[in-house]
């Protein structure tokens, strides 16, 4: 099997990581991107003593790293540069949450997190309490969810609600969903894909979007048909069956980005 075989099945959620790292599907996909041109242009450089999936990483991570890659137009005015640097700099996802997502979103162990942000293993737990005490101290919101299986819907509410935040409601349709954002308006939405009724989690935050800007989350079992990076897609993906430490990171994360005034 050839080395691309051996990456296709990870893309879509390296999509994930990138995204949900950089706040914005455009600038994550772009990380991506620069990831798969480098293994193509060294292929006798991509990390073959690992798995593939935390080779693919581990040269993502570099791309992350390195200073040499702009994400930013490449004609940048040299006066501009000190400016596209700060704003650069200021939607840097830090090492904790680096370490967060590695382990409680992508699945990765300690060790392997701990390969890929290149520390010692034993580092990893402490970045990772770094990352939850942010947590604990990040602004409250108010989130809207919008789900219809019940089961779903309770343990999405009471994850959000031990987080601090406050449920403005459930919805379990697109109609409902869109009354519920207008009447009394979220700082965030958790939304399923597939709702009640057939209509879609998709369409009711492109009606609420059409309203207010607002943080989404979406939720979905099949998460490879969001991630395709040919189209508009999310940011902040979580896939059924999650856990709950998943739920928390997304949530902290799109909130991160949300306090941030740095355009995407």
């Amino acid at each position: 099997m050839s080395l691309g075989q051996q990456l296709a099945p990870h893309l879509p959620f390296l999509r994930r990581y990138g995204r949900a790292l950089t706040g914005s599907q455009a600038q994550g996909d772009r990380y991506v991107r620069a990831t798969l041109e480098a293994i193509v242009a060294a292929p006798d450089q991509f990390p073959r003593e690992v798995d593939p999936r935390l080779g693919l990483y581990r040269t993502f991570q570099a791309i992350w790293n390195s200073a040499n890659f702009d994400e930013t137009a490449d004609e940048t005015p040299a006066e501009d540069q000190e400016a596209v640097a700060r704003a650069r700099l200021s939607r840097m996802t830090p090492l904790s949450r680096q370490a967060l997502l590695l382990t409680a979103m992508e699945g990765f162990t300690p060790e392997d997190a701990a390969y890929l942000i290149e520390v010692e293993p034993a580092e990893v737990d402490a970045l990772v309490a770094e990352a939850l005490a942010e947590i604990e101290k990040q602004t409250r919101a108010r989130v809207l969810i919008i789900e219809d299986e019940p089961i779903i819907a309770m343990d999405i509410e009471s994850i959000v609600r031990d987080l601090g935040h406050e449920v403005t409601g459930v919805a379990v349709t697109r109609d409902e969903a869109v009354a519920l954002a207008m009447e009394d308006r979220p700082g965030l939405v958790l939304a399923d894909i597939q709702l009640a009724d057939d209509s879609s989690g998709i369409d009711a935050v492109k009606d609420i979007l059409a309203e207010f800007n607002v943080p989404v989350i979406f939720i979905t079992a099949f998460p490879e048909r969001l991630l395709t990076g040919e189209r508009p897609e999310p940011t902040f993906l979580i896939t059924k069956p999650f856990q709950r430490s998943t739920v928390k990171a997304a949530i902290s994360q799109a909130l991160f980005f949300d306090e941030s005034t740095v355009p995407a």
